[in-house]
């Protein structure tokens, strides 16, 4: 390890301190630290400060803060013209935090373009933790009352941390998405944290920021509360057109 990170936690260290973020490495972009633990208000902690989980079975705990950041502004969630069919056809039932667990055990299973997960066992306990408490949350979308698909994330304040998303049948995780977007828009959230590029997250409007636009972004937004509503789709959304 370098002066440069990464940076070892100790995981009984209750002070739930990380290094700057600053100090992350160049490469691996982003990582800042090793070691520490899952529990809920270690995790949250670093995702106030801009920083998160991520690591395989056979890795420590790894912890990130890439620089530049992708992050999908609500209100500039993009609907193709493939989708917008998709969403006026009406054939999918989207709902929020009825299905937490199916969700993230969906999301950790193998995918056909990759062997094995990040979503480890201690992961997927975390979050379901940080779920019980109040701070995780799921959009999920339902097919003839079969979860096809879905998305999962944390709440800070107005900033919502998404994690991962599944899809087993065509445009679910994305109706999940554009849903989970629209409704964030109505209740004022400022951001949503995609962590890192990928060409489909920059289909559906996610953009690069730099780290510390994005930390701004934190330190304005996670300290304003939500307004009081239950996670549940508002019906007049769920009713729009789109």
């Amino acid at each position: 390890m370098s002066a440069q990170g990464p940076f070892w936690i100790n995981p009984s260290d209750t002070s739930l301190a990380f290094p700057d973020v600053s100090l992350a490495l160049r490469e691996p972009d982003g990582l800042l630290a090793v070691g520490g633990d899952l529990a809920p208000d270690r995790i949250l902690a670093g995702y106030r400060k801009g920083i998160f989980p991520w690591y395989g079975d056979d890795q420590p705990i790894l912890w990130w803060s890439p620089d530049p950041r992708t992050v999908l502004f609500p209100g500039r969630f993009k609907v193709s013209r493939s989708l917008r069919k998709t969403l006026r056809k009406g054939r999918f039932r989207v709902t929020i935090d009825r299905a937490f667990e199916d969700v993230i055990r969906a999301c950790a299973a193998p995918r056909r373009v990759a062997s094995g997960t990040w979503i480890t066992r201690e992961m997927a306990a975390a979050y379901i933790a940080l779920h019980n408490r109040g701070h995780a949350h799921s959009v999920e979308c339902w097919l003839d009352d079969h979860l096809a698909g879905g998305i999962y994330g944390v709440a800070i304040g107005r900033i919502f941390f998404g994690e991962s998303m599944f899809s087993r049948t065509a445009d679910a995780s994305k109706v999940a998405f554009a849903f989970l977007a629209r409704q964030l828009s109505a209740w004022g959230f400022a951001l949503i944290d995609c962590q890192v590029h990928s060409a489909h997250l920059a289909s559906l409007g996610a953009e690069q920021i730099s780290r510390q636009e994005f930390i701004g972004y934190l330190d304005a937004w996670c300290p304003v509360a939500h307004d009081g509503h239950p996670w549940r789709l508002q019906p007049a959304l769920a009713n729009t057109p789109w």
